[in-house]
């Protein structure tokens, strides 16, 4: 597979998750968000389960080994923390806000690769970074207006940058990507409706009532989008599949405008260019500079 069709896929991954925000925010009428959480990616590991047994036949000499744990246990670790950091705080927060505020760890992700495997960022970087710091402010109409929520998304990018930089290297290491997808859906369904049934009582009612939620947030933006999501990274750089993937501010924005009727003001949307461009900086702007170069060479 192409790094261009590999982006696409990953394109899409970042379309469903950006839909995925109104059922996230929708379904807490009815379920906790431990319950929601636990509910959707255990039937995304149903969803794809047949997908990786098809994977371990026609891949049968490509393994996750021993030394893959540690990666591995990185991945699913920063998968449930993200996730669950992300769905407390999207119901403090607005869909618009977490949308792009979970799009930071686009800026996150090369300043991680340089802390753990020694690659040296861009030093656009670094402008990017201020870029994203003076959006979170305009976005949230100043500090004192940023709330807890706003403050979870952000630690949530922190940990979406760790899965991101761990899940590309493993992936392309292992030759298992869906494999590995079920894997942490199981660890994060298991983890999340353990830890739920003292806190959040469960009702027949209520799974009734968030049932289009949870097959929404659980079989497509679950199953259908990590999967991708795993299988796109093994041919695209995690600086690459951070943008594509970080696309899901946009379509979140969208269709909270849509369904939800969520609106920004003027300095809200400047705060949310800002951090798009950001995004872009670090994304295009290196790829820029270096096709200027070449031209000028010749």
């Amino acid at each position: 597979m192409t790094r261009a069709s590999a982006n696409i896929l990953l394109l899409l991954a970042g379309l469903i998750w950006g839909m995925a925000f109104v059922a996230q925010s929708t379904a807490m009428d009815n379920l906790g968000p431990l319950q929601f959480t636990g509910l959707r990616f255990l039937l995304a590991a149903l969803v794809v389960t047949p997908f990786a047994l098809r994977e371990r036949r026609v891949h049968n000499t490509k393994k996750l080994k021993k030394a893959h744990l540690p990666a591995l246990l990185s991945i699913c670790m920063a998968f449930t923390l993200g996730t669950v950091l992300q769905q407390y705080g999207i119901i403090i927060t607005s869909v618009t806000n977490a949308g792009f505020l979970t799009a930071i760890y686009v800026v996150f992700t090369p300043i991680l690769i340089t802390l753990f495997f020694k690659d040296k960022p861009h030093f656009l970087v670094w402008p990017a970074s201020i870029f994203t710091l003076v959006g979170i402010y305009l976005l949230g109409g100043g500090l004192t207006a940023l709330n807890t929520g706003d403050l979870l998304m952000l630690a949530c990018a922190v940990f979406w940058a760790v899965h991101v930089t761990f899940l590309g290297r493993l992936a392309s290491a292992s030759g298992r990507p869906i494999t590995i997808a079920v894997i942490q859906f199981t660890f994060i369904g298991v983890t999340c409706v353990a830890i739920s049934l003292p806190f959040e009582p469960y009702s027949l009612q209520a799974l009734q009532n968030a049932w289009f939620e949870i097959f929404f947030a659980g079989a497509l933006s679950g199953g259908i989008a990590f999967t991708l999501q795993a299988f796109g990274q093994q041919w695209t750089t995690p600086s690459d599949a951070a943008i594509m993937l970080s696309s899901e501010a946009l379509f979140a924005s969208l269709a909270a405008a849509i369904f939800l009727g969520e609106r920004l003001s003027s300095i809200g949307m400047l705060g949310c260019a800002l951090i798009f461009s950001s995004i872009l900086l670090v994304e295009v702007g290196p790829h820029y500079i270096k096709a200027k170069r070449v031209a000028q060479a010749q």
